[in-house]
């Protein structure tokens, strides 16, 4: 028996998430199918997180156990042959046989995108929310700095109840403006339900001036949802990375 360690990437739009469903499309089942086909066995996976409907990936990790002696390169392109074009195989490693990709992953890195301009750019329309005014990357950096650090986020999840505890750590909370383009990276320990995009959706409010800019140390001592802003619409969303040790997540 192997355990492989799988990185993938996709884009979210035609799938209601990743974590397989009933009555639904998913990623995961398009993964399973494949690796079913190309390993000729009954394929069950383990993925590092759970996406929700329309939200992207550029590197998500899941594991596999396999009696299958398939190289990894075989691996890698055979099953990319049977994938639609919207999901890919990146990498494939043996890795021991207690490796579980979500409960041996650290932390990730989220990725928010928005198309600030009054015209839609239809080269992005599922890929980054249309935001139709200027973004104060300063004001919002300004802002979103008290979020850095252990804190209870209980303000900041659409849905705590299936969580043991709302507190969380944030190592870094980065926003990039490129001409038209503003992307948020938030990388942590891990995040609650709709977290990113309650932060993403909290900045914008402070940004169009609904919400002081101030403000957030007190959304933070709340601990309730009401006092944040919006949630942000799921296609701006990326999981961009996951790390299974501190040192890379560090650096």
């Amino acid at each position: 028996m192997r355990n492989l360690k799988v990185m993938t990437a996709y884009r979210g739009t035609n799938y209601h998430g990743f974590q397989i469903q009933n009555n639904a499309v998913t990623v995961q089942e398009m993964l399973e199918k494949a690796l079913s086909k190309v390993l000729n066995e009954k394929i069950s996976i383990t993925g590092c997180s759970r996406t929700d409907t329309g939200v992207h990936a550029k590197q998500f990790c899941f594991n596999v156990k396999t009696s299958s002696r398939i190289s990894c390169l075989g691996f890698c392109r055979g099953v990319n042959g049977e994938l639609p074009d919207d999901i890919s195989i990146l990498s494939c490693e043996d890795a021991p046989l207690d490796f579980h990709a979500r409960f041996d992953c650290v932390g990730k890195e989220y990725m928010y995108r928005l198309h600030c301009n009054e015209s839609k750019d239809p080269f992005s329309t599922d890929l980054a929310l249309h935001y139709r005014r200027k973004f104060d990357t300063e004001k919002a950096k300004n802002a979103a700095e008290c979020l850095i650090g252990t804190h209870d986020f209980a303000s900041f999840c659409a849905d705590c109840t299936n969580v043991s505890t709302t507190i969380r750590t944030i190592y870094s909370l980065d926003i990039e403006n490129n001409g038209d383009s503003v992307i948020m990276l938030v990388k942590g320990d891990g995040f609650l339900y709709n977290m990113i995009r309650i932060i993403t959706g909290t900045l914008l409010d402070i940004n169009e001036g609904r919400i002081p800019p101030d403000s957030l140390p007190d959304i933070l001592a709340a601990k309730d949802r009401l006092k944040a802003g919006r949630t942000a619409m799921a296609h701006g969303l990326y999981l961009n990375r996951v790390f299974y040790s501190m040192e890379e997540m560090l650096k």
